[in-house]
């Protein structure tokens, strides 16, 4: 899986929870969930429980602290996939 297909699926998890519609529009791998995008710290549980879901991965404690944004998201869901 690629880096634009693993960006694709990301905005498709995220969009149900954002307040922000240009920055998702201008989605970058330095979008930050929280901030650029307005994701509450709560819906930011549900993004990462649906991201396991969707990628078939368990995402630990320590990597959930700095998924908070695109980069870091994707940067551990290579790291997730490519250990199964």
């Amino acid at each position: 899986m690629n880096k634009q297909e693993i960006i694709e699926k990301l905005k498709n998890i995220v969009k149900p929870y954002i307040k922000n519609q240009e920055a998702f529009e201008n989605l970058t791998e330095t979008t930050d969930f929280i901030t650029d995008l307005q994701i509450n710290s709560a819906n930011l549980v549900d993004v990462i429980l649906d991201i396991e879901e969707e990628f078939n991965i368990i995402i630990d404690n320590q990597s959930m602290e700095r998924m908070l944004d695109v980069k870091s998201a994707m940067e551990i869901i290579e790291t997730k996939l490519s250990e199964k």
